[in-house]
């Protein structure tokens, strides 16, 4: 039950994330150090980002709401995989604020 609860906290944070990138970027983009040309430069990019966020986030919210464990389990792994290359090629906070919560969520479903 508590893997359940785990999943759906990456669900409901990815959701954020697709609504930040999609329709608040430029607020976002601000308040991470970039100016309002780079924001706007990047706004586009911002809008894929987030509707990758968001199929993520609904995709892995019908599996937990489905109960189809193989594909959360999957799902759970590309975010952790996906925040490394955040991590890597960004900033190292990427994983702690997106791969995290989906490592804990991934263990607690491999458990």
């Amino acid at each position: 039950m508590i893997a359940v609860i785990a999943a759906w906290v990456v669900v409901v944070l990815h959701f954020a994330f697709a609504f930040a990138e999609t329709v608040g970027w430029t607020q976002m983009a601000r308040r991470f150090g970039y100016s309002k040309e780079q924001a706007d430069t990047t706004r586009s990019l911002a809008l894929n980002q987030g509707f990758y966020n968001a199929g993520l986030a609904a995709v892995l919210g019908w599996a937990l709401a489905t109960g189809h464990s193989a594909t959360v389990i999957a799902m759970l792994a590309y975010v952790v995989a996906m925040a490394i290359v955040g991590a890597v090629s960004v900033r190292w906070t990427i994983f702690v604020i997106q791969g995290l919560p989906a490592l804990i969520a991934l263990g607690l479903a491999l458990l």
